[in-house]
């Protein structure tokens, strides 16, 4: 019963999210239309698909993702129509004849028959509507699809997708009500009722346009974060304990090709640190080990199966090798692997990538190598044996016993002290009594450094910020963004709290941005200790130079692992770099990257 209310509260609020702002005129459009057979058909066709095509994502159907991709493409050309129709009225009329024509032949009153047209069209306008919307989820959705690989897809997994889809449901009927609200006293005053349907008629093929054209995510890319992340984060960790701290990782998508291929799948959530915890561990079973065939490769290791590992305590991470928080779970897995390894412990990474470059069988060699992992280490390119567990977070790790079951999750950093604990009771059970010092999970923490580090959460006042227009929030150069197009951009005058700027001659990407020319810069304002920043070398190979500055000087004993004292350093393989690290009081600090030769993709900053 909680699921489905966190489930309803979260759909509710994805109403206030900068990606649903898109299918607003569609539901405003509506909101002329009596709330029984017009605006109520739509809600409910828009619940029903979203809730459908999540469900069969959830369900691993692959078809999904495609149904998705090529509904939007429909989508849009409905809505197309839909918007020639409010600007035409003969057009409307001549469209409306087919369900005129269907309904003559169930309905003997043509006041039926024009109710039963009416609620077919806002029927298939909300299902259009509810295609362009379902990738517009959040944590909540990802906490959902993610239980039922744990508990596999049951009927509470559908309920808990058709009151995350009733929540948001509701929430546009409230935007259709005040819309109708705005419209009545329109007319009411002014007499202009077809002027304004013909206006929204307009609305509605200029918003198509846009996306259709990719404008949508031009305009949201100057917006700030969505302000209901935190407020989502908190209701997940109400249902996922010990999930704490989530970072800002909304609708991931590593590659075009990834994107199709996911659109439904889990919600992909990179989570931070949460307290340890000197309490007993519960382990009950809550799932079967999947099959690992799903790997493109493995590292380190012959492939594994889950036959081949019966017998063993099995430690499953999900990672990827230019995530922060991931890299700071590297220190306690490389231990556990190296203390438990005579007791009868396997520690097995899962390498999924995000980002183009992490696809790369060479480049993921090179970081096992640097971060000196050694224990086997499964490319999961295709996304296959994420799917297979379902899961929804980077990190996550999964414990598994010697029967092959699933006794224990945690989804992000921390909680280390209790998953050494399950790991200590899974080898009891399984005949070898293996035991630690007290406070053994602390050692790691001591010994890490530069990136590795463990976050200053306590203190960290930005989030994980994409320069790819895809997923990028909080732009504010004075010029438009040009997307794909070399561009000169302009840095502001005053550069807002957890906003970036371009300077110089830019190339915005989807994924990445990349400098067209020699001393190009980007800044970010910020409040952290740390500043990191994702970043690979041209597409050529040769390494990039770059300079620093913390609010315009230097960062001296502020520089990162990655940086020198002066602020200089150079690019040299794709991965993230750390650049400041800042000692004593942490304030609001402007962040500048010059970039001394052209072709460098940057991709995201992120904090700790």
């Amino acid at each position: 019963m909680l699921l489905l209310v966190v489930a309803f509260i979260g759909g509710a609020f994805t109403v206030l999210s900068p990606c649903i702002l898109p299918v607003v005129p569609f539901v405003f459009a509506r909101s002329e239309q009596p709330f029984v057979t017009g605006r109520l058909p739509m809600l409910i066709g828009l619940a029903g698909t979203f809730a459908l095509l999540t469900g069969l994502g959830a369900a691993g159907l692959d078809g999904a993702a495609q149904l998705s991709q090529y509904g939007r493409y429909v989508a849009l050309a409905l809505f197309a129509v839909f918007g020639a129709a409010l600007l035409l009225p003969a057009l409307a009329t001549r469209l409306a004849q087919p369900l005129t024509g269907l309904a003559d032949r169930f309905m003997t009153r043509s006041n039926a028959q024009g109710a039963a047209g009416q609620i077919g069209s806002a029927l298939l306008l909300g299902a259009a509507t509810g295609l362009l919307w379902a990738p517009c989820a959040g944590p909540i959705l990802g906490l959902i699809l993610t239980g039922a690989v744990r508990h596999g897809v049951s009927w509470q997994t559908w309920a808990a997708l058709g009151a995350y889809a009733v929540g948001a449901a509701c929430s546009l009927a409230i935007v259709a009500s005040l819309g109708k609200r705005a419209m009545d006293a329109l007319k009411r005053s002014l007499g202009v009722g077809e002027h304004v349907r013909r206006a929204l008629g307009a609305l509605v093929l200029v918003t198509v346009g846009a996306i259709a054209f990719g404008l949508d995510t031009r305009v949201l890319v100057h917006l700030p974060g969505s302000p209901t992340q935190d407020l989502e984060s908190r209701l997940t960790q109400r249902l996922s304990a010990p999930v704490a701290h989530p970072v800002v990782k909304r609708s991931v998508r590593p590659s075009v090709a990834q994107q199709t291929q996911r659109a439904n799948a889990a919600h992909i959530v990179r989570v931070s640190a949460s307290a340890p915890s000197n309490e007993g561990v519960s382990l009950p079973v809550q799932g079967t080990l999947p099959s690992l065939d799903g790997a493109s490769a493995w590292l380190n290791s012959a492939p594994l199966t889950p036959q081949s590992l019966r017998g063993k305590v099995v430690v499953v991470n999900f990672w990827t090798y230019s995530c922060i928080n991931c890299l700071r779970t590297l220190p306690y897995l490389k231990t556990w692997a190296q203390r438990y390894q005579h007791d009868g412990l396997v520690v097995v990474g899962v390498h999924t990538p995000e980002f183009g470059f992490e696809h790369d069988q060479g480049n993921v060699k090179r970081a096992l190598a640097d971060l000196n992992i050694h224990y086997p280490v499964a490319l999961d390119n295709d996304y296959r044996i994420w799917n297979a567990f379902g899961n929804a977070y980077w990190p996550a790790f999964y414990i598994v016993d010697a029967q092959g079951k699933v006794r224990y999750h945690h989804f992000g950093e921390g909680g280390y002290a209790q998953a050494e604990q399950a790991i200590q009771q899974l080898l009891a059970e399984n005949g070898r009594a293996a035991q630690a010092d007290a406070d053994a999970h602390a050692a790691p923490q001591a010994n890490a450094s530069g990136a590795q580090a463990p976050a200053d959460l306590a203190d960290t006042g930005s989030g994980e910020t994409y320069l790819g227009y895809r997923e990028g929030r909080g732009f504010a150069s004075p010029q438009s963004l040009q997307a794909d197009t070399a561009a000169s951009y302009t840095l502001p005058a005053d550069l807002p709290l957890n906003a970036w700027a371009l300077d110089g001659r830019w190339t915005i990407g989807a994924e990445s941005a990349v400098p067209a020319a020699a001393q190009a810069g980007v800044a970010y304002r910020f409040h952290a200790r740390d500043l990191h920043l994702v970043v690979a070398p041209s597409a050529d190979g040769k390494p990039v130079r770059f300079r620093i500055t913390i609010d315009g000087r230097p960062p001296g004993a502020a520089h990162g692992a990655d940086v020198a004292a002066d602020g200089t350093g150079v690019v040299t393989s794709a991965r993230l770099y750390q650049l400041v690290r800042q000692r004593g009081a942490i304030g609001d600090k402007t962040f500048e990257i010059r970039f001394l030769d052209a072709g460098a993709r940057v991709y995201t900053f992120t904090f700790g």
